[in-house]
């Protein structure tokens, strides 16, 4: 469904960035617009820079000084000429004071009116706003200025499970489960914590938690005169910790007649604001009783996942946003809205699931993304992008469209088995385990699906015969052995070539592969000539069975015989292997690193934990639970680092005395020792040593970590994903 062409604004500025704002700019493209981005420093080379008709940039890495700096985006459009601004989602999508600011200097704000984001931007007053137009809502109690005792004495009236949600932002940032009285004081404090930093309110209400519920949200779209219409509901209930992860239009849930009455619940929602624009409508749905939902919030911006109501309605939510604003009229009515076929998205993101989801940050060594019939790509990589950690980590949407839900599934897990993202970690793999599970395929979903499943998932792990790639690779990819293949290689002259040649016997190459956290295997390698013609090596991995390895130039590489397909890049020590949306990243230790590596296991007793506590990624210090000196347990919440918007919390791994020194607001650095645990019992001679080395490393890597960063963390950015 598409209008007259004729675009109602000649400039407009996107006031966002990653593949958000890419997918609005080709929007705008095809109307006629011309765009403008705007970028911050860490955002110099993005992708939605280069795609944008023009560029500005708005200030530091840090998102308070650039994309939720609304003075240098106001600037930013004065400057260009921008007749409009279409926020996007998340940073000032929803901010009413911005929306204001454009009004003021006759700029159009490409979303609802001030009236609409205030009463919908609080989800205490939408709440009690939509209940009276007879939108039903889930018990709770939701009033503004409640304390942490006024809370607690009301739990009891709610009942548990009880939610735990801040009134401002969304995207589940601040929300949090309690089931025992018990846990709901201290619950309370890191949820205001959290509301605080990521909104700049703290305000928190309390909702039953509704048993195996389903997250159904309804899109609507509404002009200014008059007309509002919905394109039928997405379901949004794959989720962890409240973050959504697959969506998927229409719902297998629904019958028509619910369908149809939770649609209407929401345009009467979106009427009694007088909304303009998209905007969504989410809804908490019982499995038990499909035929009862129950109002969550109403989203006043385009959504993270509207690209699967775009598959399956053909109206493209971005263009009618757009015209909307410029005062156009929507030219289709409810009768004129078909759900044709089924459409699934998957959210790729910069993180290790396997490590907890922590967020990864590094730059795009090789990427290949998926292609063909009934898939889409929102994205905002490109080879050689630096993927900063002051941002959200969401990299990329894959979507898939089939004739009916089965086939939507099949296409999206193809185009995520072909997909290749080398040199950050992604959850690719864990999204096509999700998807291949029997529940997920079968429909029987919940909010909580995801959190049940997620021990029992079977993640991948590196073969010795992978080893034995790797290891060829990073030999022949080395610099002095003739850029990076086999071929060249063998043209050097041989006192030039790092291929172990001597007189008698060849000379194996040893080398040492960390795979992750305490695991380093031995590889010993016989150059070529060995084992078999020129190319090929013999690799034997921990001693094991010796297998013959040839690269090939083209891609690929044999191992005893067989190929594979599997991508590989090398870069600044690091060996990155990929294939069926699986990647691996292994570390090359020098002689010291791996005698340091030796000297660290030796500091503390066989099978005992670790008393350094380090960071898993760059980050803030947020917050600091226990004083220098103080005597800890083990588990013992010590700080918590935040970083591309999540917020970590580090314990002590042992019982003893803590030593640390940092305060909130200090960057750290990844695998940098933030505390470490004095054991106070005293062993074997020579353990004092090792502790006095760590409390050393701490103090040493503190100072310095005092230094420039070469990325700057970020302050929270805005964002209701």
């Amino acid at each position: 469904m598409t209008a007259p062409h004729r675009p109602p604004f000649s400039t407009v500025l996107v006031a966002n960035r990653g593949e958000i704002a890419c997918r609005v700019i080709r929007t705008l493209r095809s109307l006629g617009i011309r765009s403008v981005a705007v970028y911050s420093d860490a955002d110099a080379g993005a992708r939605h820079v280069r795609e944008a008709d023009t560029a500005v940039r708005i200030g530091p890495a840090s998102a308070a000084e650039s994309y939720l700096n609304a003075e240098a985006l106001l600037a930013a459009c004065l400057r260009t000429g921008a007749e409009a601004v279409h926020p996007g989602y998340g940073f000032l999508s929803e901010n009413a004071g911005f929306a204001r600011a454009l009004a003021e200097a006759g700029i159009v704000f490409i979303g609802p009116d001030v009236h609409a984001l205030n009463v919908m931007g609080d989800k205490i007053r939408s709440k009690n706003h939509v209940a009276g137009h007879g939108v039903p809502v889930v018990p709770g109690l939701a009033e503004p200025g409640l304390t942490d005792e006024q809370l607690i004495e009301a739990a009891g009236s709610i009942g548990y499970p009880l939610l735990i949600k801040p009134s401002a932002g969304g995207g589940g940032k601040g929300m949090h489960a309690v089931y025992e009285p018990e846990e709901l004081p201290a619950v309370l404090l890191t949820a205001r914590r959290v509301a605080a930093s990521a909104f700049g309110d703290d305000t928190l209400f309390l909702e039953r938690l509704i048993p195996t519920p389903r997250h159904i949200e309804v899109q609507v779209l509404a002009d200014r005169h008059g007309n509002v219409v919905h394109l039928g509901e997405r379901e949004c209930s794959l989720q962890r910790r409240h973050q959504k992860v697959i969506e998927e239009a229409p719902s297998a849930l629904l019958t028509e007649a619910t369908r149809a009455r939770i649609g209407e619940a929401a345009c009467n929602a979106a009427r009694s604001v007088n909304y303009t624009g998209a905007g969504t409508v989410e809804f908490l749905v019982s499995d038990a009783s499909p035929d009862e939902f129950f109002f969550m919030e109403m989203n006043t911006r385009l959504q993270v996942e509207h690209p699967v109501t775009e598959l399956v309605t053909g109206v493209d939510l971005v263009e009618w946003q757009v015209r909307v604003a410029g005062g156009e009229a929507l030219a289709f009515g409810q009768d004129d809205v078909v759900l044709s076929g089924h459409a699934v998205e998957a959210r790729v993101y910069a993180e290790n699931p396997e490590a907890g989801f922590l967020p990864s940050s590094g730059t795009v060594l090789r990427l290949e993304e998926p292609a063909g019939e009934g898939i889409r790509v929102d994205s905002s990589l490109l080879p050689g992008l630096a993927i900063p950690a002051a941002y959200d980590p969401m990299l990329s949407k894959v979507i898939a469209w089939g004739d009916d839900r089965a086939e939507a599934l099949d296409r999206l897990d193809t185009a995520l088995a072909s997909s290749v993202v080398l040199g950050i970690d992604t959850n690719t793999e864990y999204l096509r385990l999700l998807i291949g599970d029997e529940d997920v395929r079968a429909a029987r979903l919940d909010t909580t699906l995801i959190e049940r499943k997620l021990p029992g998932l079977a993640f991948r792990t590196v073969t010795d015969a992978e080893l034995a790639v790797l290891a060829v690779g990073m030999l022949t990819s080395d610099a002095q052995g003739g850029g990076g293949t086999p071929a060249a290689a063998a043209e050097l002259p041989p006192w030039q070539r790092r291929d172990g040649f001597r007189l008698g016997l060849p000379r194996p190459r040893r080398l040492s592969l960390e795979v992750g956290p305490d695991d380093v295997r031995e590889v010993s390698i016989l150059p070529a000539g060995s084992a078999g013609p020129d190319g090929t090596f013999a690799v034997a991995v921990d001693g094991g069975p010796t297998r013959t390895v040839r690269l090939d130039p083209a891609g690929g590489a044999v191992v005893d015989g067989v190929r594979t397909g599997a991508a590989m890049v090398h870069a600044d020590g690091v060996s990155w292997l990929g294939e069926g949306g699986w990647s691996v990243s292994v570390r090359r230790l020098s002689r010291s690193a791996r005698l340091q590596a030796q000297l660290a296991l030796v500091a503390r007793a066989a099978g005992t934990a670790d008393p350094l506590v380090r960071s898993p990624m760059p980050g803030t210090v947020v917050s600091v639970s226990v004083q220098d000196g103080e005597v800890v347990e083990e588990g013992q919440v010590l700080l918590a680092v935040e970083a591309m918007k999540m917020e970590h919390q580090l314990r002590a791994a042992v019982a003893g005395t803590v030593h640390l020194t940092l305060k909130p607001g200090d960057l750290v650095r990844a695998d940098q020792v933030v505390a470490s645990i004095h054991v106070e019992e005293a062993g074997p001679a020579g353990e004092a040593t090792g502790q006095e080395a760590a409390d050393q490393e701490t103090a040493d890597q503190q100072t310095s970590a005092q230094e420039p960063a070469a990325q700057e963390p970020t302050a929270k950015e805005v964002s209701a994903r």
